[in-house]
């Protein structure tokens, strides 16, 4: 049974919405929706969130639709998921909750395990429940009396070991990461990198730009283990594009401390494609999820290309285009307008790397190997001591070139 709890700001349709999308995210960890309940309240209610009155009305309509288990679209405090176990009679867990059992079931990678393992921990750990003395370990002897340790206590230093284990784990793992990503910053290749809400469409889209045999299925978090693939656009110059786990409304703070690493990589991106679904029924709440869990790692100064997916099926992706100037569509199932983001990918890249003018004296050759190396040269023209060369550099970072610039 889902539970949604209207609190204002937000509106009764605003919460008819995020129920639709927990039924998805409940249907996509394998469970049946038996009813919705809707409720409307000026604050939570500190000790069951909803009140104790409509917690029995709850018990009722469990009853009613043999429901087993209570979710609630808003994140419970430890202690509001226990008042409602017992007043329920029946498993009481939130939105977070769903997502991490959704994550724990896609992960594939070593790394992706882990990442969704800590989170799972971390979750847990205030969630702990013991039944006191009768778990005491030790009888206590004399002058030592009391019930010893209990069983919360060993389950609590348990998890704390394992997730102390895991977290240096991901350390190494992203020790790794960042060495591979210095060794394709030094090749200069810029990096693009998709990013969207679930089930946009980037996997779609990674396999119609680069072939690359992602897994493509239609639901939720199909993809968590990111993907880099090398993409040559029609001007003929190389990228190096990412796939990325896709976000959520309400997007489990554990979660996005857990793949700090992976996230990473939008970070450090040279360019977002930010991939919308045309068809979604609220498109532009998905834009500013999305952009608010980019907030919350670092990476809403990377610049960002808005593209509008699935519009063979879509008319809605004409008019969102036009409401955002800078932006296009396409269908990455039939391939419809890729020609035209990939156009549009390469002038963005190239508008980020402002033409710099440089001369460099013939006995310098080092200097210019390097500049033909390290940048996009644009022009070379020749004067009697000296070439005059026009270039554009990755970041328009000119670095050691600096003394040899005439105008920037």
């Amino acid at each position: 049974m889902l539970v949604g709890v209207t609190i204002p700001p937000e509106t009764v349709d605003d919460t008819e919405a995020h129920l639709d999308e927990l039924a998805l995210l409940v249907d996509t960890a394998g469970a049946d929706v038996a009813e919705r309940v809707l409720q409307r309240r000026d604050s939570p209610d500190p000790a069951t969130y909803i009140g104790k009155g409509k917690a029995d009305e709850l018990r009722q309509v469990s009853l009613e639709v043999d429901a087993d288990t209570v979710v609630f679209d808003d994140e419970l405090s430890p202690a509001q998921s226990r008042n409602l176990e017992k007043l329920l009679g029946r498993t009481a867990i939130d939105r977070t909750a769903v997502i991490l059992d959704i994550f724990a079931q896609n992960a594939r990678t070593q790394e992706g395990r882990a990442q969704v393992e800590l989170a799972l921990l971390r979750y847990r750990l205030p969630r702990l429940r013991g039944r006191g003395k009768g778990f005491s370990q030790q009888a206590g002897g004399i002058g030592t009396r009391g019930p010893g340790e209990t069983q919360l206590e060993v389950d609590r230093r348990r998890l704390l070991r394992r997730i102390t284990k895991l977290e240096s784990e991901l350390r190494d793992l992203s020790k790794t990461r960042r060495t591979q990503r210095k060794a394709r910053t030094r090749s200069g290749i810029p990096t693009v990198s998709l990013v969207g809400y679930t089930n946009a469409g980037k996997s779609t889209l990674l396999n119609r730009l680069t072939d690359a045999g992602v897994l493509v299925e239609d639901r939720l978090f199909a993809t968590l283990d990111p993907r880099t693939r090398r993409l040559d656009l029609p001007g003929g110059e190389a990228v190096l594009v990412n796939d990325t786990v896709g976000f959520v409304r309400k997007l489990p703070h554990q979660l996005v401390e857990a793949f700090q690493s992976t996230l990473e990589v939008v970070k450090e991106s040279d360019l977002l494609v930010h991939v919308v679904d045309s068809a979604a029924s609220d498109p532009e709440e998905q834009i500013h999820a999305v952009r608010t869990v980019l907030a919350e790692i670092g990476a809403d100064r990377v610049p960002e290309l808005l593209a509008f997916n699935k519009a063979d099926i879509a008319p809605e992706a004409k008019r969102l285009v036009d409401r955002h100037p800078g932006s296009v569509m396409l269908s990455a199932s039939t391939g419809d307008g890729v020609d035209n983001l990939l156009r549009t990918i390469g002038d963005r890249l190239r508008a980020l790397a402002p033409v710099v003018e440089l001369r460099v004296p013939y006995d310098r050759g080092d200097v210019l190997a390097a500049l033909h190396r390290e940048g996009e040269v644009i022009s070379e023209a020749h004067e009697p001591e000296a070439a005059v060369l026009r270039a554009r550099f990755r970041h328009g970072n000119v670095g050691r070139f600096e003394e040899f610039v005439i105008s920037q």
